[in-house]
């Protein structure tokens, strides 16, 4: 594409038919469902590409119950000041969406307020952005009174800096993407109210991360394995944490709310029971999971790990949502693995990869251990199976990668045994002799780890059990032969556990 050519088009009468049955959440005035030109600028410098980008941008405008009825792209590497395109290309945004009877102009990239303000007085039409957008989303989203404070301060964060611009479309009363949460207050409201309600809400996540600090310590002392599930949005994360559930016992309490007894919600009242596993919620739909959802999960031999799915990732993420949600994002950098699910279906595997990657350095999270997991390998030909491990231009370069399906459970047997293998690396197998006195002692290591062999001799009960490195300093004192004779050296007789 040349510098300053465009691209338009309508959608076909199948797509346009089929966001047609929308929600009426979103209605402005004299419509039942906002009509959205997209228009985006498009730059060979950069990472992603921008049909990719503007393909993503009509995805969201979907999510948020929106009708898509035109796109424009302009190639051009020099953005304008005042409005952002050139403007031969805002007429041309303008007799699109006249043609098409739209309402709103969707931006793939954010715009200031005086460039908002600029677009909407030469179009006549209300102006919104690509973090606008996602924010509307998120706002939508949410579910417990954590994500939707963190989103509410990333929507006034994002729009005091605009208020000018934003003007016509915070004063109007239709609403309508982008005028969400807090943004369907009139203009009348000042900075200074502003700024008071971004310092209430900031106050109020410092009580709410005494909470998650309070949880966390709780997990800490327990020593169980943080594991973490990262990736792109709708990449299948909470699918995969499903059916882990189903593979695995889920076990008690490890110190809070959220981790609770097989068949029980969550505090937040988030969550739903099946077959006696407390599943996530889990949607074929844009950033289905907002909030940070954790489980025990026990194995037979007693070991436990916690497992986290997360927010999923998007292209372009706004940086103050990204800001917001650190801190409920935090076990992705205290995780001890990772589990980054893709979408093997999806052409551009790649570009999600590397945004992943890019958030991941945001959070000072990027370089962990990490499983590369493909999802959703029982949507390919069985002949492509192979294939599929095949990396592109060094796409899985530093990954140890696994195919699965969390639909089918293909691939999970290994997953399990390979996600075993890195987190209890440091488990250590022992004979350790409890005199009959320490009966606590025995019960709590039958309770927590996984004891092989128990003989009950004269002078207490002789037992091979599996342990962690926390555990076994803090009870090395019992280790003996595995005859029973007092050790020679504390660690003669420990043997690498089998999951090394």
């Amino acid at each position: 594409m040349n510098q300053d050519q465009s691209n338009q088009f309508n959608l076909s009468s199948e797509k346009q038919a089929a966001t047609t049955e929308k929600s009426t959440y979103f209605e402005t005035s004299g419509s039942l469902t906002e009509r959205a030109i997209l228009v985006g600028l498009g730059d060979d410098r950069e990472e992603i590409d921008i049909e990719y980008s503007m393909h993503e941008l009509e995805e969201l405008v979907m999510a948020a119950e929106a009708e898509v009825v035109g796109t424009i792209v302009q190639n051009k590497r020099i953005i304008e000041v005042a409005t952002y395109i050139g403007s031969g290309k805002v007429q041309e945004v303008k007799q699109l969406a006249e043609a098409n009877d739209a309402n709103v102009i969707v931006f793939n990239d954010e715009l200031s307020g005086s460039q908002i303000r600029n677009l909407e007085g030469e179009i006549g039409l209300k102006v919104i952005d690509r973090t606008a957008l996602i924010l509307d989303i998120f706002a939508r989203r949410a579910q417990s009174r954590t994500s939707k404070l963190q989103i509410e301060l990333a929507q006034l964060g994002y729009r005091l800096p605009r208020l000018t611009g934003y003007g016509n479309a915070l004063s109007r009363t239709g609403g309508g993407i982008g005028t969400r949460g807090p943004g369907e207050q009139k203009l009348e409201i000042d900075k200074r109210r502003i700024r008071e309600r971004i310092s209430d809400i900031r106050n109020e996540l410092k009580e709410e991360t005494k909470v998650r600090e309070t949880q966390k310590a709780g997990r800490q002392r327990g020593g169980e394995p943080l594991v973490a599930l990262v990736g792109y949005t709708n990449a299948g994360k909470s699918s995969v944490m499903n059916r882990m559930l189903t593979l695995v016992q889920e076990g008690p309490s490890a110190g809070a709310p959220v981790l609770g007894k097989a068949g029980s919600l969550q505090k937040d009242g988030s969550g739903q029971v099946e077959d006696g596993v407390k599943r996530v919620f889990e949607k074929d739909m844009l950033f289905a999971t907002l909030d940070t959802y954790h489980r025990r999960v026990e194995f037979e031999d007693n070991k436990a790990m916690v497992l986290v799915d997360t927010v999923g990732f998007v292209s372009k993420l706004p940086h103050k949502l990204v800001e917001a949600f650190k801190a409920t994002l935090e076990e992705v950098h205290d995780a001890d693995l990772l589990l980054h699910v893709v979408d093997v279906t999806n052409e551009n595997v790649h570009n999600q990869i590397s945004i992943t990657e890019k958030v991941l350095r945001e959070l000072d999270a990027y370089g962990k251990p990490t499983l590369l997991l493909l999802n959703k390998i029982d949507l390919l030909a069985p002949e492509d199976h192979d294939t599929v491990m095949v990396p592109k231009a060094g796409l899985f370069d530093g990954y140890e990668a696994l195919r699965i399906s969390a639909r089918t459970g293909e691939g999970f047997d290994a997953l399990v045994e390979k996600l075993r293998s890195k987190i209890f690396r440091g488990h250590v197998k022992v004979h350790m002799l409890i005199p009959y006195a320490e009966g606590a002692v025995y019960s709590y290591l039958c309770d927590n780890h996984h004891v092989s062999s128990t003989e009950y001799v004269e002078s207490g009960s002789l037992i091979e059990v599996e342990l962690d490195a926390k555990d076994y300093q803090r009870y090395k004192r019992f280790e003996v032969r595995p005859d029973g004779s007092p050790m020679v050296t504390q660690s003669s007789n420990s043997t690498v556990s089998t999951d090394e």
